[in-house]
């Protein structure tokens, strides 16, 4: 028989997936000027900032459904701060895509992460140039190439926000790293979002100030409030079911799934968007640059793997040797801090979404594990 544990772990990653492209084709619906006609992205980022600061704030301090980390004013500063501008930003940029491009175009367009996460990391000093990788990150920016080439209603602004939301987004994984990983703290998708959504809500005011209230002033847009709220929900949503799938799995498993999204939601995406059209120069090109990205992941767990072992064996050591002392002092307590398994259980999660704030997952997707120096943090 089936174990009632197996079920629920497909059915966790079957929510992920699910709510993983209903956000995205629920927010190209929203932002489309053909469908709701609600051309106002960082006004619909906002709204997700607010309601996940809200509910959060009630999940942390009022129901403790999760433990709040040690923040102290300085930490919050120097390293929450920077990395929320980040995050808005590409949030920003990335839903104003939408307005100009289609969601496989889109999809296909974010097989650039690795490369942009992998030039940020080498530009900050948090990784090392080597050839193989770079060859790699070669092959996937000419299947994207190529990939565009194919775009029927290729649009220059929609691709560059597109582009310059990737790389917004790469560096605050980058710097999430640097700032938050080096200072051991540990967040999941709920604690990120109770401290980076009120902090990136006030980023995304003053260019909503400057940009779309004055257009919303004279277009006088009646709000539809349901549809607002489901919105929103689905994005809190999908928070929660990556909170649920990293305690299940681990990050090969919720990378398979993401790739088996992206495949599922351009398919999609042509159905309920008829105007998205995919040629075959898309489909070649889309899938040189998934194959490489697959495989540039691959080199990097290897790498994490292999300079694991020497840590392991001395961890084991120590271990031993702290047993064998303890065989001459009964009375001695053996300390055992459950910290490192809900640090483990962080540096699972490898998933980039939309909504999806600061997830542990950046290391172990994109950058080494052994050239942090601590504990994972999103």
């Amino acid at each position: 028989m089936i174990s009632r544990q197996l079920v629920l772990t497909y059915l966790y990653l079957l929510i992920y997936i699910c709510l993983s492209s209903g956000v995205i084709l629920f927010n190209k619906w929203v932002l489309s000027p053909k469908y709701f006609k609600f051309p106002f992205p960082i006004t619909l980022t906002m709204i997700h900032m607010a309601f996940s600061g809200i509910v959060t704030f009630f999940l942390v301090r009022v129901f403790k459904v999760v433990a709040p980390v040690k923040m102290t004013f300085h930490i919050y500063a120097t390293c929450v701060i920077p990395i929320s501008a980040f995050f808005a930003s590409s949030l920003w940029f990335g839903n104003t895509a939408y307005l100009y491009i289609s969601v496989a175009f889109i999809q296909m367009l974010k097989a650039l992460m690795p490369v942009a996460t992998f030039i940020m990391a080498v530009f900050c000093g948090t990784d090392k140039l080597r050839w193989d990788l770079f060859l790699n990150m070669v092959l996937v920016s000419v299947g994207v190439v190529v990939s565009s080439y194919g775009e029927i209603h290729f649009n220059v602004i929609g691709t560059l926000y597109q582009v310059t939301g990737i790389f917004a987004e790469a560096l605050r994984l980058v710097l999430t790293q640097v700032l938050l990983q080096k200072k051991g703290l540990t967040l999941n998708p709920i604690t990120s979002l109770y401290y980076i959504a009120p902090c990136s809500f006030i980023f995304l005011f003053i260019p909503w100030y400057l940009l779309e209230k004055p257009e919303m002033d004279v277009t006088q847009i009646q709000f539809n409030y349901s549809i607002f709220f489901l919105n929103a929900l689905s994005a809190f949503a999908l928070n929660i079911s990556i909170f649920l799938v990293i305690g299940r799995t681990g990050a090969v498993t919720i990378r398979v799934a993401g790739v088996l999204k992206d495949w599922i939601l351009i398919a999609l995406s042509t159905i309920i968007f008829p105007e998205s059209v995919i040629t075959s120069l898309n489909i070649i090109g889309y899938a040189v640059a998934l194959s490489c990205v697959v495989l540039y992941n691959y080199l990097k767990m290897k790498d994490v793997r292999a300079n694991q072992l020497p840590a392991d064996n001395n961890s084991d050591r120590a271990t031993k040797d702290k047993k064998s002392s303890s065989m001459f002092r009964p009375d001695n307590s053996m300390d055992n801090s459950d910290g490192t398994v809900a640090g483990g259980l962080a540096s699972e999660a490898a998933a980039v979404d939309e909504e999806a704030p600061l997830i542990p997952s950046a290391r172990l997707s994109y950058v080494t594990r052994t050239q942090t120096g601590s504990s994972s943090n999103r």
